[in-house]
């Protein structure tokens, strides 16, 4: 069974950092793409990140220059290092692993807030 378990979330003034984990177990990590993604109150899920198995990486153009993904296949972890937040960067967060058989899997997700 595969298991996606993000933690890292929380409330942080405008221009603060976080970081953001999400832990994974059931699957060959280091063969999945991982990515994040997030959802704004009334808004559609988007993309925020994705690193792929060989290490490229690509990014959404609201956060390009803030937020870099990381990923240690060690630890059966990706990571979201957020810099410069803004309050426009408020919403509950997802960790998705899609696997090399085109399944996609998803953690439960995690709350960030952003206050101005």
């Amino acid at each position: 069974q595969v298991q996606l378990v993000e933690s890292g979330g929380g409330l942080v003034q405008a221009g603060g950092s976080l970081r953001l984990s999400c832990a994974v177990s059931g699957t060959i990590f280091s063969s999945n793409a991982m990515a994040w993604y997030r959802q704004a109150p009334g808004k559609q899920r988007e993309l925020v990140a994705v690193i792929r198995s060989g290490g490229s990486m690509n990014y959404a153009d609201s956060v390009k220059g803030r937020f870099t993904i990381s990923r240690e296949n060690a630890k059966n972890t990706v990571y979201l290092q957020m810099d410069s937040l803004k309050p426009e960067d408020t919403a509950v967060y997802y960790c998705n692993a899609h696997t090399v058989y085109n399944m996609d899997f998803w953690g439960k997700g995690t709350l960030v807030t952003v206050s101005s």
